[in-house]
Formats: structure tokens, C-alpha cells, sequence
């Protein structure tokens, strides 16, 4: 069986991941005022950074028409393939993949796995990267959705924006009410719960809320028993970035560091300057006896 991967723009995937591994990448759409992007395809993220502190209306978004979907699928199946596993952003800031499940008995030539990431960004792409990994050591879809479950499982992501108001404005900030007197005086560390993002922690600073993110991370690596691999975000951030690498690489030698940046689509819910961590069990080294031992 020849099985695709297909993601949406928000994995953030880099494009020589893109090629490397032939990953499917459907774009996003941003919208400022009357006109529309397609994420990453035509407005790059410095763009929408730059745009968005001088636009006279905050941009907004809109999720992926089931025809592109279609069309994406299409082209598979005229490719050749038999199958495709379609990983997205996390069920609980979006409908899309409600929507799209709904919609698949429509897609009558080519079989389609959907798989809900329960996130975004470095942590849905740890899932697309192992699909794609298993797919090209011959597993099933059936055997890639089950390991998919499972780095699910060891997902972890905490994460500070610079300022709160935009998931606000967005409505993506499930327990807001809370938190909304307290915008400018207060840097919220944030997690997904559930699929949904929540405020857990309030800290002063930025810098107090790195430390508290470390922290957990610390704790995660010694409560397990896998190599994990962690994701450091930014949202247009490069400085503070290049300082949580280089105190990581210091901290924790053993710990496999990528650096990842949060683009138009979720930049517009997070605001520019947001910074995060996303972990989980290294996708690189996910073996064969991981696989078997845990069907």
C-alpha cells in the first residue's frame, strides 16, 4: 500500500523536512481586512509580523475549505497512492478536523486516516515526522495511527505570550474570564489541555515564566524513562530564542533542541513575541522494539 502524509500550515515543518520526507502541506488562510494569504505560500511570517503591528484591523483566519482537502486528495489518488494519514491542529481551537471527518465519506478514491494532533506547531510536526518515518519503514496506516496515539500521549507544551489580549480577542483561551483584568500586568504561562489552551500559572515576568517552563521540562526528563525531544518556539522572537538554546544546551546536554517559529495562522491568536516549549518522546528514535512491544 502507498500511504501519503498530508498536514495542515500550522505544523510549521521545515521545508527541507517537506521534501525530505514527502509530507502533503495544505495551507491555512490569513485574513487582514479584505484580503486573504495563504500561509507561508503568500505571506511569509516576517511579513505577517510587520503587517500586523501597522494594520489598521488585527488579522484573523479561516480554516481550510473541504475542497482543498479534496483536491489535495485528488491529486494523491491520481498519484498512485492508496492511502493517506491527515494529522491537523488540535480539535479543541478549531473545527476543522470535526468537519473534515464528517466529510470523508464524500472521498470515495483514496482512503483517509484522519488523525486530531490535540496541538499545534513543534508538536503536531513530531507527528507528522514520525508518520512519515514509520510510513517509509513499511508500517500500515493502521499501525502509524496507533503510534501516533501514543507520542500524543507524550506531548507536552507550555508556552508565554507577550501579550494576552490577542487569545482573548480570538477566543482561544478557554478559562479567559479570570485572567482578561490582568492583560498588561501579567505573563500567563500556557498549556493545552484537552486540545483546548489554558492559563495555569501567572508570572511578572517573562523571564520568571521560562524559568517555570524549565522547570517543568526538568521535571518531565526525569520522570521518563525515552529520549525526549523538545521544540523551542518563537513568534518573531529570534533573540530570546537564541538564549533559551543556548541555556538548554547548558542545562541539559543529552536533550535533542530544535528551534521552531510560530507563523501567520497562530500568530494571530498568540501575538508576536510569544515564546514556548513542546516536548516528546524523540520521533528520530522511535524503534522497532517500541513499535512491536506497543502495538
Amino acid at each position: 500500500m502507498k500511504t501519503a502524509i498530508v498536514t495542515d500550515s500550522a505544523s510549521y515543518l521545515s521545508a527541507a523536512d517537506v521534501e525530505k520526507y514527502h509530507i502533503h502541506v495544505v495551507p491555512i488562510t490569513v485574513i487582514f481586512g479584505h484580503q486573504t494569504y495563504l500561509e507561508n505560500v503568500e505571506i511569509t511570517s516576517k511579513e505577517f509580523y510587520e503587517r500586523m503591528r501597522t494594520a489598521p484591523e488585527l488579522p484573523t483566519t479561516t480554516q481550510i475549505t473541504l475542497g482543498q482537502m479534496q483536491t489535495t486528495y485528488d491529486q494523491l489518488a491520481k498519484a498512485g497512492y492508496d492511502a493517506v494519514i491527515s494529522i491537523h491542529l488540535s480539535s479543541g481551537i478549531t473545527s476543522f478536523i470535526t468537519n473534515l471527518e464528517s466529510y470523508l465519506p464524500n472521498v470515495t478514491n483514496i482512503k483517509v486516516y484522519p488523525f486530531d494532533s490535540l496541538i499545534t506547531a513543534g508538536g503536531e510536526a513530531y507527528m507528522v515526522l514520525l508518520a512519515a518515518k514509520l510510513v517509509a519503514e513499511g508500517y500500515s496506516p493502521e499501525q502509524v495511527i496507533a503510534q501516533l496515539k501514543k507520542i500524543r500521549e507524550t506531548t507536552g507544551v507550555y508556552f508565554v505570550v507577550d501579550n494576552l489580549s490577542h487569545l482573548v480577542r480570538t477566543g482561544r483561551l478557554s478559562n479567559a474570564s479570570g485572567l482578561v483584568g490582568n492583560l498588561l500586568r501579567i505573563k500567563p504561562v500556557l498549556t493545552f489541555q484537552d486540545g483546548k489552551i489554558v492559563a495555569i500559572q501567572k508570572e511578572r515576568t517573562m523571564r520568571r515564566a521560562y524559568a517555570a517552563i524549565k522547570a517543568k521540562l526538568a521535571a518531565e526528563i526525569a520522570a521518563v524513562d525515552y529520549p525526549l525531544r523538545v521544540t523551542i518556539e518563537n513568534g518573531n522572537n529570534p533573540k530570546l530564542q537564541a538564549e533559551w538554546t543556548a541555556d538548554l544546551k547548558a542545562s541539559f546536554p543529552d536533550l535533542t533542541i530544535d528551534e521552531g517559529e510560530i507563523g501567520p495562522v497562530v500568530g494571530v491568536h498568540v501575538g508576536e513575541g510569544v515564546m514556548g516549549l513542546i516536548w516528546a518522546r524523540d520521533w528520530e528514535k522511535w524503534t522497532f522494539w517500541f513499535t512491536i512491544i506497543n502495538p
